[in-house]
């Protein structure tokens, strides 16, 4: 079984903040979703910027999130500044 940890974008301090956030494996994460989990982690940690976003979003499509789409990033951009973000 893989860890948080070993999915692409995850470092340790994010594995952290997932676990602390009531994501313990890649399967949950997967089935939360991008959106949920960042909502998660933006409940224990205020400074969750976008790219914590992206990189939830890259690790749920196992890609660096360098490489998501133009139009991935579009509807994840729109999402983070729904939540008033300043």
């Amino acid at each position: 079984m893989i860890k948080l940890s070993d999915m692409p974008n995850i470092g340790k301090e994010l594995e952290k903040q997932l676990k602390k956030a009531g994501v313990e494996t890649p399967g949950q994460l997967i089935e939360l979703g991008s959106r949920e989990a960042f909502l998660r982690i933006r409940t224990i940690d205020s400074s969750a910027c976008i790219n914590r976003l992206y990189a939830l979003e890259g690790a749920i499509r196992n890609i660096r999130w360098h490489y998501l789409s133009q139009d991935i990033k579009d509807e994840l951009k729109a999402f983070y500044l729904s939540l008033n973000v300043k």
